[in-house]
């Protein structure tokens, strides 16, 4: 009797584990989460969220460097410059700095602004 009851019952545990559910998305998720949530796959998961923050955060600093040395520009000459060549040959910047890959460092002169977009 305690068998039948004990094999009952981790029958209905399996049927219940292994029942398939459907994935709800949540509030955060986004277009560019493609984790599977697989614990084998985790490590591949891993180094692709790791790559990702490494091209954000190169794309942030790079954009904020370049804006601050234009803005001293413009405050310095009283004018944005014409291209972002013009801060390293006025020596507001040792070198410009290189877009992550994939990427390209845009530049309106007539406005001061930097912006870091896709190819």
């Amino acid at each position: 009797m305690k068998n039948t009851v004990l094999f009952s019952l981790l029958l209905v545990l399996a049927v219940v584990g292994c029942s398939k559910k459907e994935a709800k998305p949540t509030a955060s998720a986004t277009n560019e989460n493609y984790s599977s949530g697989n614990p084998v796959t985790a490590p591949v998961d891993y180094l692709g969220a790791i790559a990702k923050a490494k091209k954000s955060s190169e794309k942030t600093i790079d954009t904020v460097a370049l804006n601050q040395a234009v803005q001293q520009f413009n405050v310095t000459e009283g004018r944005y410059p014409k291209d972002l060549n013009e801060l390293v040959t006025e020596k507001y910047m040792p070198r410009l700095p290189e877009p992550p890959y994939g990427m390209k460092i845009v530049y309106e002169a007539s406005t001061g602004t930097v912006k870091v977009v896709p190819k």
